[in-house]
């Protein structure tokens, strides 16, 4: 019987030093090894970072999704780890992203201009569907360049 597939949102706090060189190499790290595990544990999705704080769409199995999420809550790299949403889904929105990164490239840098206007890029002002819909559309916008 094949597992439920979920989606969970969540928004941390940024706790990588702020000096860009480490904060690369940091994410860096963070991408490599959360695409070997969740590619292992059937998942996809997408992480955005802006401003200080990490935001996060997991899709997959309940205790895959369950159990990356507990690893991030102990990864010091995080802090405030905040669920905003673990939904029941139909179809992945990220099918092709093991884990998609938005933050770094010029090409965001004026749609995120308009989100730190609205919201500071505050994610506990965001809805778990707010960032979500919000990493989708990166995601696409991402894929056809």
């Amino acid at each position: 019987m094949a597992s439920s597939m979920y989606r969970l949102v969540y928004y941390s706090r940024n706790h990588i030093a702020h000096d860009e060189a480490v904060f690369a190499s940091n994410v860096d790290e963070i991408l490599a090894k959360s695409r070997v595990n969740n590619e292992r544990n059937e998942i996809t999705g997408a992480l955005l970072f802006n401003a200080g704080c990490f935001a996060q769409v997991l899709e997959g199995p309940l205790d895959r999704v369950e159990a990356a999420f507990e690893r991030i809550q102990q990864d010091e790299r995080h802090g405030d780890v905040s669920l905003l949403a673990l939904d029941p889904i139909g179809h992945r929105s990220f099918p092709n992203w093991a884990m998609g990164f938005i933050g770094r490239p010029d090409m965001h840098a004026e749609r995120f201009a308009g989100i730190g206007s609205s919201s500071g890029f505050d994610p506990s002002r965001l809805s778990g569907d707010e960032i979500h819909s919000l990493l989708k559309e990166l995601a696409i916008e991402e894929e056809a360049a």
